[in-house]
């Protein structure tokens, strides 16, 4: 039987599946099919017209399906738009052992207390956790907590979270085309897994994804996720505002964005309006770094992904204003990835694909957070009407 993963990138503009197979004996999985559709019926990211979204969602599947030679039944969906946020939380428990050991179940108790001190998110769905770090007795433990002993464990947790009816939407239009969704992750989580590298993460970075509509941000410290953020601006405000500062069609506009000596005789006015733009998108992008306290603290820099990204000058706009390293990721001078991806643009629907080859180890205490999590969610759901 065939081991075929499929990633579901719904975005704004295009709607992208990629389709990979793990083949015995292979290092990397195989990429069968990159499907790209003009996407309908979303606005900054989530749904206002799913019948336009499911008629070109099932158009998609079909040509990937076509190209594969089998049925798709099964997605990792992603799930991106301005909804999506992220909360760092800590909890603490009193270690319930007599020989103060601390046990998997004192684990799960931290993170219940976590959850709780999480406070009332209404119509809002915790797609993820992540452990970021615990203390014994008020000192840091690097590493697994259990086995070692204290009086007091706290644990401290990044929760990713969207909105409810968001998240409900964007299943029920994928269901309808037949197919089921194994599990939903964060589009920015996603394009982490296929961009980012250990160093990078391990350093401290920003991977920043240029869409249509938005911008998606992840930050990492010391390898993990510290914080996810989306931003309401894209490539599009800028061929807006092309359109409006020459005074062109849309079309006009985006073939300029993309290849500015087409327009060579007002390069100096065109410079100027997507400087202006592509300015007050990364210093939003900064007011979010001063608000997590990483402004300009970030070793390994930004790295700028995303279809929005081959915007010309963005790279030394982006050095200036934020004040930290900064490069575009380009697929094709990346060893891991040339022969993955046809460009940047695809890195969510791979990292998809990526998010279903993760097995964790069963003998890391993130491990048992997750499956304390799980457990946890299925007791809460027990009490849900």
């Amino acid at each position: 039987m065939r081991n075929i993963i499929t990633g579901l990138d719904i975005g704004s503009s295009a709607i992208r599946i990629a389709v990979v197979e793990i083949v015995n004996g292979s290092r990397e999985p195989k990429v069968l099919a990159q499907v790209k559709k003009e996407s309908r019926g979303l606005r900054r990211g989530y749904i206002i017209n799913s019948e336009e979204t499911l008629r070109n969602l099932s158009e998609a599947i079909t040509e990937a399906e076509r190209q594969t030679k089998t049925k798709i039944r099964h997605v990792i969906l992603g799930i991106g738009g301005i909804t999506l946020e992220s909360k760092i939380v800590e909890g603490q428990i009193a270690v319930s052992k007599a020989d103060l050991e601390i046990s998997e179940l004192d684990l799960e108790r931290a993170l219940v207390a976590c959850q709780s001190n999480l406070g009332d998110l209404p119509n809002r769905h915790v797609l993820h956790h992540f452990p970021l770090g615990c203390k014994i007795d008020g000192k840091r433990v690097p590493g697994r907590p259990e086995g070692l002993r204290g009086n007091k464990l706290e644990l401290k947790t990044l929760f990713v979270h969207c909105l409810s009816q968001h998240l409900n939407d964007l299943i029920k239009v994928v269901e309808a085309t037949g197919l089921n969704v194994d599990e939903v992750v964060a589009a920015p989580l996603a394009s982490s897994i296929a961009v980012l590298t250990p160093t990078q993460k391990a350093a401290g970075c920003t991977l920043v994804n240029i869409g249509s509509q938005t911008t998606s941000l992840i930050t990492y410290e010391d390898g993990e996720p510290i914080a996810v953020q989306v931003l309401p601006i894209g490539s599009n405000d800028i061929t807006n505002d092309i359109a409006l500062g020459l005074r062109l069609s849309l079309d006009e506009a985006e073939r300029i964005k993309l290849d500015p000596m087409t327009a060579i005789h007002v390069k100096r006015k065109l410079d100027e309006i997507i400087e202006a733009r592509v300015i007050d998108m990364f210093e939003l992008i900064d007011g979010h770094l001063k608000k997590i306290g990483r402004s300009g603290l970030l070793p390994a820099g930004i790295i700028i992904t995303g279809g929005g990204a081959n915007i010309i000058d963005l790279e030394s706009l982006a050095k200036e204003t934020l004040r930290l390293p900064a490069k575009i990721f380009n697929s094709t001078e990346d060893n891991r990835l040339r022969s993955q991806l046809r460009d940047q643009s695809w890195a969510i629907a791979y990292g998809l694909c990526l998010c279903g080859l993760e097995t964790e180890r069963e003998d890391s205490w993130q491990f048992k957070l997750n499956q304390a999590w799980k457990h946890f969610v299925n007791w809460f759901k027990d009490f849900w009407p």
